[in-house]
């Protein structure tokens, strides 16, 4: 009898091909659009995915400002930092973080659904997240990417 043998391929470092993609994010729900762009920075849309190898593509995220929130987030929903210091807690709505910093919002979503510890840190500097409809990165010549 003849039997079977298959192999378990893990991805290599230096025959990973990183693709670019632009997403707009205008009138996107943030949640859903954040857990998209995470699959694509962690390559979960290849074939050739390892989890513990970085084989994901860069995701330039445009119109930042313009992104969704569902329900009564934009007044309920809080961004909390921390200096360390007593009396250090500051925190502000969705509305005040938007006009102060609006590719926060998308970058904080996304950061939440990485993995946690140097590989997702790793990951995560592929992100590019832009307010407005420009970006740098057009020598890249990225492809739309369409939610």
């Amino acid at each position: 009898m003849d039997t079977l043998s298959f192999k378990t391929r893990s991805a290599r470092v230096q025959d990973i091909v990183r693709t670019w993609y632009v997403v707009d994010a205008r009138h996107q729900v943030v949640g859903r659009l954040a857990s998209t762009v995470a699959a694509i920075l962690r390559g979960k849309h290849k074939p050739a995915y390892t989890p513990h190898v970085d084989t994901g593509d860069y995701v330039i995220v445009i119109n930042a400002e313009c992104v969704r929130f569902t329900g009564n987030k934009e007044n309920g929903k809080r961004y909390y930092r921390y200096s360390g210091y007593p009396g250090g807690l500051r925190s502000l709505t969705v509305h005040e973080m938007r006009q102060r910093r609006a590719e926060h919002l998308v970058r904080h979503a996304v950061k939440g659904m990485m993995p946690k510890g140097p590989l997702g840190r790793q990951m995560l500097k592929k992100l590019k997240v832009y307010v407005g409809s420009e970006h740098p990165h057009q020598a890249q010549r990225p492809q739309l990417l369409a939610l």
